[in-house]
């Protein structure tokens, strides 16, 4: 008898299940469902945002890879799950006009894993819904893109009239996702400048400014690797401020606990994330961030048919701590899932092993040329501290392992990589 898997999400750990599953079951019993047409690999996403990647060459899409790896794609959005008539409901699409172009469909199953990533916490700061952007999708990056290109061309007509003119970018959140975002949007002003920005000083015109709770940025992270990254964004004319909580945004401007003023034309918000309010709605056990309560083999609690990994799943580890929203941690739990499945929609028994997080370090971009990490865990049997090209090269390998999984072979992960390699190392960003 057919297992029916339905995958929901198809973020890195939910679009690897669906690949590799498809590839051993094929169409009939392995379904994706997801909101987007394409998928971005969502550490690329600063990189979009700052306009030097091109989403419409680095995005695949989810037909194509559904067409390769054997999967079926819906596309729209789960907006309900019945348990105990195992369906799950998926949205109708709708154009700009609020045309329907997909009609609402209602899909049986009898397994399915929930993946469906996370979204900005804005931890009920005033004016932090409206005022600023997050990077959680493709659409996200793209729509900071766009915004940030119109301040450069005010800014440039300013100038060109011989008044003076900035743009103000805040990034609040000093973690991976803020910092990578603060080096790429200034290599990217730089090349701005280079390509019809050209009375724009891209040191003194663009001014980015960091924005940090702690103590330092990376705060999670060996404080040496913390350091080094500050380090370099200084070097690339970042404004650095720690210990800043955010109290209240406005359309003009950031203000502090302290009563601190940062003027800002474009917000971005990069300083916590939450599972999707939906969640809370289906009628599964969440905790206080909304996550799926899951078992230590990625069961949702009292739910033998029902699985969650990646940021929407509260999986704990033997400390007790929950495992962290980290794409390595999505990676794993899908290749745990893959074998757990596939032994259900095989007939058979299954085994008692749960899932062991395995921390293998953290690599942060700054920029295209380098990047800074500690790596870990059974790799080395110690913590290496990691900077400059050898850590760009294991940073940019991290993409190759997720391009291999998804596209099912390392010639064609690699062939992939390379495209993505001669893209970044040509000095253009996306000015359209």
């Amino acid at each position: 008898m057919q297992q029916r898997i339905v995958i929901v999400g198809g973020g890195a750990g939910g679009l690897e299940l669906a690949c590799k599953l498809g590839r051993k079951l094929g169409a009939e019993q392995v379904t994706l469902v997801d909101m987007q047409l394409f998928h971005i690999w969502k550490p690329s996403l600063h990189e979009v945002a700052a306009g030097t990647l091109d989403i419409h060459q680095e995005g695949l899409s989810y037909e194509m890879l559904a067409h390769d790896n054997r999967f079926t794609f819906c596309f729209g959005a789960m907006n309900a799950l019945d348990s105990v008539g195992k369906t799950v409901t998926v949205s109708s699409v709708r154009d700009d006009n609020g045309q329907e172009l997909v009609p609402e469909r209602v899909l049986p199953f009898d397994q399915v894993v929930i993946s469906v990533g996370s979204t900005a916490n804005h931890f009920n700061v005033p004016g932090a819904a409206e005022h600023t952007l997050s990077l959680n999708r493709p659409a996200d990056a793209e729509q900071f893109r766009l915004r940030m290109l119109k301040l450069l061309t005010a800014a440039e007509l300013r100038k060109s009239a011989g008044n003076e003119a900035q743009v103000r970018i805040v990034i609040i959140g000093g973690g991976a996702t803020g910092v990578e975002l603060a080096a790429e949007l200034r290599e990217a002003s730089v090349v701005h400048s280079r390509y019809g920005f050209r009375r724009l000083d891209p040191n003194a015109d663009v001014q980015i400014t960091l924005l940090e709770g702690a103590a330092r940025i990376l705060a999670p992270l060996p404080e040496k690797v913390s350091t080094a990254a500050a380090q370099l964004l200084k070097e690339r004319h970042v404004t650095i401020e720690t210990d800043c909580r955010v109290a209240r945004i406005t359309p003009e401007q950031v203000e502090d606990a302290t009563g601190r003023v940062f003027a800002a034309d474009l917000v971005v918000w990069a300083a916590g994330i939450k599972a999707p309010d939906l969640l809370a709605d289906l009628g599964l056990p969440t905790n206080r961030s909304g996550q799926l309560e899951v078992e230590g083999n990625l069961q949702v609690k009292g739910h033998t048919h029902i699985f969650a990994l990646g940021d929407c799943a509260a999986c704990p580890m033997a400390d007790g701590k929950l495992v962290p929203p980290r794409a390595q941690a999505a990676h794993q739990q899908a290749s745990y899932l893959v074998t757990r499945l596939m032994r259900r929609a095989t007939g058979q028994p299954e085994r008692n092993d749960v899932y062991v997080y395995k921390d293998h370090g953290s690599l942060v971009s700054v920029g295209t040329q380098t990047s800074v990490g500690n790596l870990m865990g059974n790799l080395f049997r110690s913590t290496w501290y990691v900077q400059g090209m050898l850590a760009r090269t294991m940073y940019v390998s991290l993409h190759l392992m997720h391009h291999q999984a998804v596209l099912g072979t390392l010639r064609t992960g690699v062939l992939a990589l390379a495209r993505y390699l001669v893209k970044r190392a040509t000095p253009l960003v996306k000015l359209h």
